[in-house]
């Protein structure tokens, strides 16, 4: 028999101060997978080093994941980087025990290539170690790296990561980039030529690769209009497209025979077009009473939310409500990006309590560490919020290169564009270029948690 040739996709561990699985999931690399196994005769080995469900009990671990979907990981303190040595705070690697990762490669086949992803960028040290990682059990194989990191930050990812690395969305680079490596006859019948038009041409994400299918995240747009001076949505996809309804319920469909209970939605404007988008799948899935949860961890704009949509995302089964209001300063709204006011909070909470979700339940993200906010600010938003009965959840605010807040940074002589990524860790702007002291935000923290 011919031998059959393996490629090896790897989600890398996390690198930071504090990290959860708040419905974590590789979904570029899902689809990535789904390409390859579609279109080509490679035969695909998986490792997500932030599975959880699989780091071995003798590592003390229990996993106990919450019922609806999220769970802790299992962590290993390390050596904090250099550069944050002055910060009073561990540093861990969170994921698989390092040794269990490498028992798990050493029985693997040798793959012909690698492929990896990352999404935060102060998270390359996972990238880092999962290289050093496969070189070690398998050699100088090629490595290629996609996904947030090098596609923000490509000159250092060139020059740091170990790895060739694929700049932006990956689905019509990946076929040509395996030719190069394997030649043209891993292809199926025609399928050198396979192109990707949009979201609705790629294959559903392959989350059979995973032992536990009960939690998945899914797309049904991308990119954002917005372009508010913090977010870097319409620099990782310019434009915006919305998945066609049918197709968004046929794939729910799909992720359900495959056992799954919770799903999440990483949509950046979930409720944009809502009348013949969001709601045409909602009505879909409420006739249909599949008995799923569905979470918006990306957060949703109050301004959309009517008396119609919050009775249909209940009967559809959405259990996790996260809004985004961000401040309650309308100067700080004005200058940021004008999505929301103040005053479409109120009237979300009002038309989601009539349709039975309780106040208390529904989590408000409020925004810190912004380089135009203060303290009180902050502050003053976490009280509106309580005193609307509902939940205020902090947003750490993380500089993102190319965005209208990097440039101010980087003119301000708070950051340089060649800073080490690093300094863009969502929990550091205190000890380096904020507004905020370290004291402060301890205090708008402990107010935060409060009833």
């Amino acid at each position: 028999m011919p031998h059959k040739k393996h490629i090896l996709l790897i989600n890398p561990w996390i690198y930071d101060f504090t990290a959860c699985d708040f419905w974590l999931r590789p979904l570029g690399l899902l689809y990535l997978a789904a390409i390859i196994r579609e279109h080509t005769s490679l035969e695909i080995d998986f490792l997500d080093l932030l599975d959880c469900s699989r780091v071995e009990s003798r590592s003390g671990f229990r996993n106990k994941p919450r019922p609806d979907g999220r769970a802790s990981f299992y962590k290993e303190e390390v050596l904090k980087p250099d550069i944050f040595r002055h910060i009073p705070r561990k540093f861990s690697r969170y994921g698989w025990p390092l040794a269990q990762a490498e028992d798990y490669l050493k029985r693997l086949p040798v793959p012909e290539a690698v492929l990896l992803t990352c999404s935060m960028t102060y998270w390359y040290p996972g990238v880092q170690a999962a290289v050093e990682l496969v070189r070690k059990v398998f050699g100088q194989v090629p490595v290629i790296l996609g996904g947030i990191y090098p596609t923000l930050c490509p000159e250092h990812a060139r020059s740091q990561s170990g790895a060739a690395v694929v700049v932006g969305a990956g689905e019509n680079q990946v076929l040509p980039l395996l030719e190069e490596i394997f030649g043209p006859g891993i292809f199926k019948s025609g399928a050198e030529k396979a192109g990707f038009p949009g979201l609705d041409s790629l294959p559903f994400p392959a989350y059979d690769l995973y032992q536990d299918r009960s939690t998945v995240c899914l797309l049904t747009s991308r990119g954002c209009p917005l372009n508010c001076s913090y977010c870097a949505s319409c620099l990782l996809y310019p434009g915006f497209e919305q998945r066609l309804p049918e197709r968004v319920v046929s794939e729910i469909l799909h992720f359900r025979r495959l056992g799954a209970r919770n799903i999440a939605f990483y949509d950046d404007a979930l409720l944009l077009n809502q009348n013949r988008h969001l709601s045409k799948i909602m009505e879909a899935l409420a006739c249909l009473q599949l008995g799923l949860n569905f979470h918006t961890p990306n957060g949703l704009s109050p301004r959309v939310v009517d008396r119609e949509l919050a009775v249909l995302m209940k009967k559809a089964g959405f259990s996790s409500i996260f809004l985004s209001l961000e401040s309650v300063d309308p100067d700080w709204l004005r200058q940021t990006g004008p999505k929301v006011e103040v005053a479409d909070l109120e009237k979300a909470l009002d038309y989601l309590e009539e349709a039975g979700y309780r106040r208390a339940e529904i989590s408000v993200y409020v925004l810190v560490g912004q380089p135009l906010q203060t303290g009180n600010q902050v502050l003053d938003s976490l009280r509106f919020i309580k005193k609307l009965e509902a939940r205020p959840r902090l947003a750490y605010y993380s500089p993102v290169p190319g965005t209208r807040d990097w440039e101010f940074l980087i003119k301000a002589g708070k950051l340089k564009p060649d800073s080490d990524p690093l300094l863009h860790n969502k929990l550091v702007f205190p000890y380096f270029w904020g507004s905020i002291a370290p004291e402060e935000l301890e205090e708008i923290k402990r107010k935060s948690r409060e009833s």
